[in-house]
């Protein structure tokens, strides 16, 4: 009598595959986590070293140190469901009123040597900063005394395009003190020189303040890039004309 014997095939192959897709599936989730996060991260303790190497009259302060308690605060406000439109640069400083006072000019533009920005329009009509930079409502226009405040969009750094007015602030948090900030007003063009870089929370709107023993220029985009945790402040003053 002949004996036939069945043999499950294809168990262990189909357990490699699984083991292999799972495998793969981790190792693109892991890619992810480091092509968001790690910058995220460096930006964030450059920003500190900034601080330290500056020798800035106001140090860094003790809420900007990454604790645990501090990374679990930001990563709760980054998954909170948050739907602001931050195109809309109203936004920024919620707590913030606009004065509605018209400007004497629609626009001028702004060039950062430092990180390749030549000539981004600023304007003073409205608060898209997804199609241009923003000189915000109530406060100076270049070159008069007072602040002028102007707000453009920051990202991740590595997706930087000094052209795209959604990336074009990716790498402000490089900008050291004495770099200069350069706009052009009706064919004029004045220089500006950084003296003070600073980090503040949305409800801090002092930034927005406006001083007239001078002509001050500020530049303000969300940090760490790629979020919208905190903004970052760039403040510098008239030296020259040009």
């Amino acid at each position: 009598m002949n004996k036939y014997y069945y043999k499950k095939g294809g168990t262990k192959n189909t357990r490699a595959y699984i083991r292999i897709a799972g495998l793969f599936i981790s190792l693109i989730g892991i890619g992810m986590l480091v092509y968001f996060a790690l910058p995220i991260g460096t930006s964030y303790f450059m920003l500190q070293n900034v601080y330290a190497s500056q020798n800035l009259t106001t140090p860094i302060p003790t809420i900007k140190v990454l604790t645990k308690q501090r990374i679990q605060s930001l990563l709760a406000t980054a998954v909170s469901g948050e739907t602001t439109d931050y195109t809309d640069a109203k936004l920024w400083f919620p707590s913030f009123e606009i004065n509605p006072a018209t400007p004497r000019i629609k626009g001028y533009t702004l060039s950062i040597p430092k990180i390749d920005i030549t000539d981004a329009y600023v304007t003073t009509e409205d608060y898209n900063v997804g199609k241009h930079l923003v000189n915000y409502g109530g406060t100076a226009v270049p070159p008069d005394k007072g602040n002028a405040v102007i707000f453009g969009h920051s990202t991740l750094p590595q997706l930087f395009n000094p052209k795209d007015y959604k990336t074009i602030f990716a790498k402000l948090h490089t900008i050291e003190k004495g770099d200069s900030l350069i706009v052009s007003v009706d064919g004029t063009r004045y220089t500006y020189k950084v003296y003070a870089i600073d980090i503040v929370p949305p409800d801090d709107f002092a930034p927005l303040m406006q001083h007239y023993d001078d002509s001050y220029l500020t530049v303000i985009t969300c940090t760490p890039p790629g979020t919208i945790w905190e903004r970052l402040v760039v403040s510098a003053k008239l030296v020259k004309e040009t």
